[in-house]
């Protein structure tokens, strides 16, 4: 079997590496083995992040849609639920951007919301 002695191939794997840790601080963007652990560490907080990210856009969402429900004269878990009983299927996303750039729209909502919430609920 021929004798291998991986030049170019571990030359280019350390190249991709410190061009990732470029704009690291001292010897974490210089030397091999600090870059590496630097961008394993970086790559592991963006995978999280990005997990986090969706979490942290529902609780905004919700939030806006709480100061605009009590602006309407209800809660967030009433107006939810009102949604719900009437067959209104908003998902968060769509009503958190009716709260802050349509308020007659979403006015409108909280009331269908309050209403259908009021109504006897049928078995």
């Amino acid at each position: 079997m021929p004798r291998v002695k991986r030049g170019t191939k571990r030359l280019a794997r350390r190249k991709k590496i410190l061009k990732r840790a470029s704009g690291y601080f001292l010897t974490k963007s210089k030397l091999y083995q600090a870059a590496q652990e630097a961008v394993e560490r970086g790559l592991k907080f963006a995978y999280v992040g990005r997990r986090q990210k969706k979490r942290q856009f529902r609780s905004l969402w919700i939030v806006r849609i709480n100061a605009a429900a009590k602006q309407n004269g209800t809660s967030y878990s009433q107006l939810i639920h009102g949604l719900k009983v009437a067959g209104i299927e908003l998902d968060r996303k769509i009503l958190a951007d009716l709260a802050t750039n349509d308020a007659a729209a979403f006015s409108a909502l909280a009331r269908t919301a309050k209403e259908a919430a009021a109504r006897p609920a049928t078995v």
